[in-house]
């Protein structure tokens, strides 16, 4: 791990203040990815701002009924909220599924969103990775593939993103709450946060130098069954192959997001009208235009059975 220089932040406009006039610098709360990262040199900060300090850490009731949960929640809190087992099930299901008990204690909401990807040519630094070193290329492509990406890659990359929790804020149709480094606040819709790889892979978000996440609203309760379907090579402390986030109503109308197959949680809001339809209806929708390599084209059968499975459930 190379040399760092430490501070504690007193309030989100310092801390974004801070970022962004210090090269090199970066966020720092829970650490359970940015540590291992800079362990292995894949991120180097120079600056280390600790916002751990700024009061992000409370669920609150918003004026239309929804959610409102700080940055800093950790991820065992949130799932175990009874507002949230009540009403966003789905989000706590999500969690659940995700890391082990240890990390989800120290892990937290902001930094479940930034995640970086799993991918294993990402993690080894003998390798050529555009999303560690720009221009560099992709070694995924043309190697091992198997838990990458089908659908929303580029020639660029072809990751995918490790979050749970971010699959079930989209179904959600969350927001993200931020504050700029001129302390201008900030709400992005979670469609629009996450970035498709085009041809600049390591820009992974919206956020501008130096934004901080100050919370993530949910909308009013969605009724209906919620679920969250993960397929993984084991049954614990693994990332998905395929995931599922469904809410499901007693018609059969619903929403569905996946995991597990691109660069960010994967939902196409069009293809939920045939939800009534069945999976397959959805899936093959959803997948249009999917580019699987010859190792993970079965991710595509392995989604809508996992659909299905969910939709399965809900009927029951």
């Amino acid at each position: 791990m190379k040399a760092f220089t430490y501070e504690r932040a007193r309030t989100p406009a310092e801390a974004a203040a801070a970022v962004a006039r210090t090269p090199g610098a970066k966020f720092i709360a829970g650490g359970t990815n940015l540590l291992d990262l800079m362990k292995l040199q894949i991120e180097t900060p120079r600056h280390l701002i600790d916002v751990n300090g700024l009061n992000l850490d409370e669920i609150e009731k918003t004026s239309d009924g929804g959610l409102r949960i700080g940055a800093l929640v950790r991820n065992t809190d949130l799932a175990a909220d009874a507002r949230v087992r009540k009403d966003y099930a789905v989000l706590s299901r999500a969690l659940l599924a995700g890391a082990s008990g240890q990390l989800r204690n120290k892990a937290t909401t902001a930094g479940n969103l930034l995640q970086r990807t799993r991918c294993p040519y990402f993690y080894d630094t003998a390798q050529p990775c555009n999303k560690r070193q720009p221009g560099s290329g992709c070694s995924a492509i043309g190697g091992v593939s198997r838990q990458l990406a089908v659908i929303g890659s580029s020639d660029a990359c072809i990751a995918t993103h490790p979050s749970d929790m971010a699959v079930a804020m989209r179904v959600l149709d969350a927001t993200v709450e931020t504050v700029r480094a001129d302390g201008q606040a900030r709400r992005i819709p979670i469609a629009d946060f996450h970035r498709l790889p085009g041809t600049t892979p390591h820009i992974e978000t919206v956020l501008l130098p130096g934004e901080l996440i100050t919370a993530v609203t949910l909308p009013k309760p969605v009724g209906g069954f919620h679920t969250y379907r993960k397929v993984r090579d084991r049954a614990s402390y693994a990332f998905a192959l395929v995931s599922v986030a469904a809410i499901v109503q007693k018609d059969g109308r619903g929403r569905a997001a996946f995991g597990g197959v691109a660069h960010r949680p994967w939902r196409v809001e069009a293809a939920e009208a045939a939800m009534p339809s069945g999976a397959k209806a959805v899936a093959d929708q959803v997948f249009t235009g999917a580019k699987p390599t010859h190792e993970n084209a079965f991710k595509l059968t392995l989604a809508a059975r996992t659909l299905a499975g969910a939709l399965a459930e809900a009927r029951a």
